[in-house]
């Protein structure tokens, strides 16, 4: 195996705050060429792809050493690492539930737990709460997470699926609910599941095996439907569903009815939404075909069941079939799409309760079930994300929570019977950080600017009050673009250190995104991926114009599909950004769906094997092709990503660091972070996502010249 010399070196004066000295490792190469469809695609970095080699285990090593000396090495990062902590140390809880059981659930941090604990209690967050699982005493370092739980029809059981250091892959455990006993059941390499429970068992989502030493990087194919019998071994589940003729298909479980008795299973992974069969008298009628549209079933009620869609509206609504006659031509409207976007629903008791978004924030609505709206509940703040927590069988059980950029969660009881909306968010403890942030010192508003082919595009700003717009101030600028995802108002305790050091918070809603509908979603997918990266571009422009900022001191950041979208306008427009943060970035459109579940990413990004034109639009924007390698200025960069992400796998961004690092890009440092036992981000433990923080703003303030001021 040949290599090459990445010699490029960091100046060790004269080049702004950000420098340092030292040699990029030499990063493993091939002379790998791939041709496809006539495009003469080169690949020298193919040997990072093996996660599992040593020298690229050793080019990890080498890499990691490097960014701890520089990180370690900003005088003011201890400082930031001690406010963040102190930032994190505030209670944190979920909205209640009750459990089949009869008792109420909600999990509970006190602010630095690494993972968050479930308690019940006899009340919502009653003063008789007692732990109910701890994942917490699950690893000696926080890394097993907690990612669901679901009980047997008479809560006898409760079963719970676990991550082990960030991976997707997914174990399940059952216990007996009143005493915590553990059971001998235990699921291994479940994925994208819960379990659906019968009066016996439960039925669940896996792959096979995957080849020893590949579990991380291996394509996932033939994802099936078990069904396993409390009692018995994992090697006796029985097959309820697979479809071998569509091996790249993703399939879920979903029971229905006030007894469970219908057995529905979503098909995904090809298209933007979901078929859906029923499983009936022993036979499977097909009630949606395609993968067109975007379904979730509400429940099924007196023979009806009912369906939150977007089949015939980009806006979605809800409609209704007979149980009998469930094939899509024979449902019925229920309630028509409307202004905004109908993004949950959930039946509370006979109601329907229905959040919809509208430019970007959350309402809520509550209508019967004939579809007449019935009451609009007023929470007190906007804008806002909301999330809801029903009970169908329980309709005293109405929870909704609001956030806000600057509130942590607050929780409301809904009343329906008499429209009333009562705070029921336990008092902070004394001596909480949350006493000594007012969010009325912040203020956010919403703009709208104009991209490069005149469509109108919001973003969410936050800042201190009475900040001057002179083109001086520090712009943190947040985009995502993709899959259908929204982004809307929400707290995040670590970004409070950017505002109070009087940096601006730009969370822009590009398209690409479900903010306006599946026609904004679409706008941005395929063929129309740039229209995504002209409008984070002209976020980035509007700011300028408009005095708020200037380039030496506009930071941009995104994670997933986000820090693809870091990576591609970083190339297109690199004067214009002075610090990059690309996350756990999709970085080699050419090959990304050939790892893991990548595959699944086609119907917003199209296949370089699907077509010559496809093939050539991603290699236009592919970040690790299309760096610059003339001199052109990029800004500082600091890519980041973990060793068990087994959903975007870290070749992506081992081969864009390696990539960056040869190339003639300026004197800004450009490096990558390397975390441990950690993936794509969900799970990760408080301390790891705090040290994570204190090296990407101590990294921004560095490279921005600015040292920030941090409260003790």
């Amino acid at each position: 195996m040949a290599a090459i010399s990445t010699t490029a070196l960091f100046p060790s004066c004269g080049s702004g705050s950000g420098a340092l000295t030292g040699k990029y490792p030499v990063a493993p190469t091939s002379e790998t060429v791939d041709t496809i469809h006539g495009l003469v695609v080169a690949d020298p970095y193919r040997p990072l792809e093996d996660d599992t080699a040593a020298v690229t285990l050793e080019w990890v090593k080498q890499e990691n050493a490097l960014t701890r000396a520089y990180l370690d090495k900003i005088p003011f990062r201890s400082d930031i690492k001690e406010r963040l902590t102190r930032l994190n140390s505030y209670a944190k809880r979920s909205l209640p539930w009750r459990g089949e059981d009869g008792k109420y659930y909600f999990y509970f941090n006190d602010g630095l737990q690494n993972q968050s604990v479930l308690y019940r209690a006899t009340t919502p967050y009653g003063e008789d709460a007692e732990v109910f699982l701890d994942p917490n005493k699950l690893s000696d370092d926080g890394t097993v997470a907690l990612t669901g739980v679901s009980q047997s029809p008479d809560g006898k059981y409760t079963a719970y699926t676990i991550s082990r250091a960030g991976s997707d892959w997914t174990e399940i455990y059952v216990m007996e609910t009143a005493t915590g006993k553990l059971l001998d059941d235990h699921i291994n390499w479940a994925k994208f599941t819960g379990a659906e429970w019968t009066p016996d068992g439960f039925y669940y989502s896996a792959y096979p095996r995957p080849e020893e030493g590949k579990e991380y990087s291996v394509a996932n194919e033939n994802h099936q439907i078990y069904f396993h019998r409390i009692g018995t071994p994992q090697s006796e589940d029985e097959v309820a569903f697979s479809d071998p003729a569509h091996p790249l298909h993703f399939h879920t479980a979903q029971l229905a009815g006030k007894n469970q008795e219908y057995f529905f299973v979503f098909d995904g992974g090809e298209g933007i939404g979901e078929g859906i069969r029923l499983r009936r008298n022993g036979s499977w009628v097909t009630i949606e075909p395609t993968q067109d549209y975007n379904h979730s079933i509400l429940g099924v009620v007196d023979g009806k069941i009912y369906f939150l869609t977007s089949y015939g509206a980009p806006l979605r609504r809800i409609m209704t079939a007979d149980i009998n006659r469930p094939e899509r031509e024979h449902w019925t409207e229920l309630i028509p799409e409307g202004e905004g976007v109908i993004s949950s629903a959930a039946f509370s008791g006979d109601n329907l309760a229905v959040v919809y978004e509208q430019d970007a924030a959350n309402k809520l609505v509550v209508y019967d079930k004939s579809g007449k709206k019935v009451a609009a509940p007023q929470l007190p703040a906007s804008p806002a994300s909301l999330a809801i927590s029903v009970d169908r069988k329980h309709p005293e059980d109405f929870f909704a929570g609001c956030t806000t950029f600057t509130s942590p969660l607050r929780v409301y009881s809904y009343d329906q019977s008499a429209g009333a909306v009562t705070d029921i968010t336990p008092a902070e403890s004394e001596g909480s950080v949350l006493a000594t942030i007012n969010p009325d010192d912040f203020v956010t508003e919403q703009v709208f600017f104009t991209s490069a082919d005149g469509t109108k595009v919001p973003m969410f700003l936050t800042y201190k009050k009475g900040l001057k717009r002179d083109g001086n101030n520090p712009v943190y600028l947040y985009g995502y673009g993709g899959f259908n995802v929204s982004l809307n108002p929400g707290y995040n305790p670590n970004r409070m250190l950017w505002l109070e050091n009087g940096g601006i918070y730009a969370q822009t809603n590009l398209r690409g995104g479900s903010e306006y509908g599946e026609k904004w979603h679409e706008a941005g997918t395929k063929l129309n991926k740039l229209n995504v990266f002209n409008d984070f571009i002209a976020a980035a422009e509007y700011m300028i114009s408009e005095g708020w900022t200037k380039p030496e001191l506009l930071t941009i950041e995104g994670g997933s599909n986000g820090g693809l979208l870091v990576g591609a306008v970083t190339n297109m427009r690199p004067d214009l950004f002075k610090v990059a943060i690309p996350r756990v970035g999709v970085m080699d459109m050419m090959r990304y769906h050939l790892f893991t579940i990548g595959w699944n990413w086609a119907s917003d990004y199209g296949t370089s094997a699907e077509s010559p034109e496809m093939a050539e639009y991603l290699l236009g924007y592919s970040p690790v092709h299309n760096i610059k390698n003339d001199g052109t200025p990029y800004p500082a960069i600091l890519v980041t990503t973990a060793d068990h992400d087994d959903r975007v796998v870290p070749a992506h961004s081992f081969k864009y660091a390696a990539a960056l690092q040869a190339a003639d890009t300026g004197d800004a440092p450009k490096l990558i972070r390397i975390d441990s036992n950690a993936g794509h981000g969900g799970g990760k433990p408080v301390s790891k996502v705090i040290d994570e923080y204190a090296d990407i703003y101590s990294f921004i303030y560095q490279n921005l010249g600015i040292t920030p001021e941090i409260k003790k």
